[in-house]
């Protein structure tokens, strides 16, 4: 198959290798230089967005948010200009709900499918070919797009139409984030008590607490390895979506709130490009103790 793939950051060259490994063709595109490592696999550079889009059936977009989507899809050179019928966009980005569909419904216009396929797992996960994704579009163009799915990822959910994916992932978003603040707070609490939190953690472990967020945040934390990861802004980024179509729902998401909060008092101690799990250095400062 010929695949376009756009946007070559820490999460798209490992999903784009593992799409080379198993024999596809892939025209990619960035904004900065294609990677080497991409390069050295077969990838064929393209000029443009557009450029890619002409060549190819099937094109992912793996870009940070919706401005950028956007600009990807619509701009001057976006692939939208490359579109004809019968070819599918896939954004497995994470953005708004909203916007998504918009986007998908000036897609159609051109005859060509639309999936939203937000991802779950981070840096690892990719490098692992092990992300949860989350799907919302057509049974048809998400059976025609499954065989690549499952060469980046292990959970693949068709969640429902265009834009529950990226519902899908905010839920997710939300999760994550207030999971890290339990974590974060518990931690601290237990080290300004007096306890070793590495040792509360590992006890922790083997009860109801137990979390996938507590093994492996839980041990950044205690070990103070903040490097992303997944970086502060990008969750930032993930819990406005939150935020904002939870406003237009007439819903309160109160903890997701806080959980903003305190990302954001990170990011104005210059954590932006922290480790989410750093959200531990905002709870620390309010105690004034850093955990042990």
């Amino acid at each position: 198959m010929n695949i376009g793939f756009i946007g070559t950051g820490i999460m798209g060259t490992p999903m784009a290798g593992h799409l080379l490994d198993a024999g596809h063709t892939l025209f990619v595109y960035d904004r900065v230089k294609v990677p080497q490592v991409l390069s050295e696999k077969g990838a064929q550079a393209g000029e443009s967005s557009r450029a890619v889009a002409e060549k190819s059936d099937v094109i992912i977009v793996m870009v940070p948010d919706t401005p950028h989507v956007q600009a990807v899809l619509f701009g001057d050179g976006g692939l939208f200009e490359g579109l004809s019928a019968g070819k599918i966009v896939v954004d497995m980005s994470s953005i708004s709900p909203i916007a998504t569909k918009e986007f998908a419904a000036k897609v159609a216009e051109k005859g060509c499918g639309y999936l939203d396929a937000p991802v779950s797992g981070g840096e690892v996960g990719a490098q692992q070919a092990s992300l949860s994704i989350m799907v919302g579009g057509t049974q048809s163009d998400f059976d025609a797009v499954l065989p690549l799915f499952k060469l980046m990822g292990k959970n693949i959910t068709r969640v429902g139409e265009v834009g529950d994916g990226q519902t899908a992932k905010i839920a997710n978003q939300i999760v994550v984030g207030l999971t890290i603040e339990a974590v974060a707070e518990a931690l601290v609490f237990a080290s300004k008590a007096g306890a070793d939190p590495a040792r509360v953690r590992e006890a922790l472990m083997g009860g109801f607490a137990s979390s996938r967020i507590l093994e492996v945040h839980g041990e950044r934390m205690v070990k103070r390895t903040f490097d992303p990861g997944f970086r502060i802004e990008l969750h930032q980024k993930d819990l406005n979506n939150a935020l904002d179509s939870a406003r237009k729902l007439d819903i309160s998401l109160p903890a997701t709130a806080l959980c903003q909060q305190l990302f954001s008092a990170c990011a104005a101690h210059g954590g932006r490009a922290w480790d989410h799990s750093a959200l531990i250095r905002a709870l620390e400062m309010q105690a004034d103790h850093e955990i042990a």
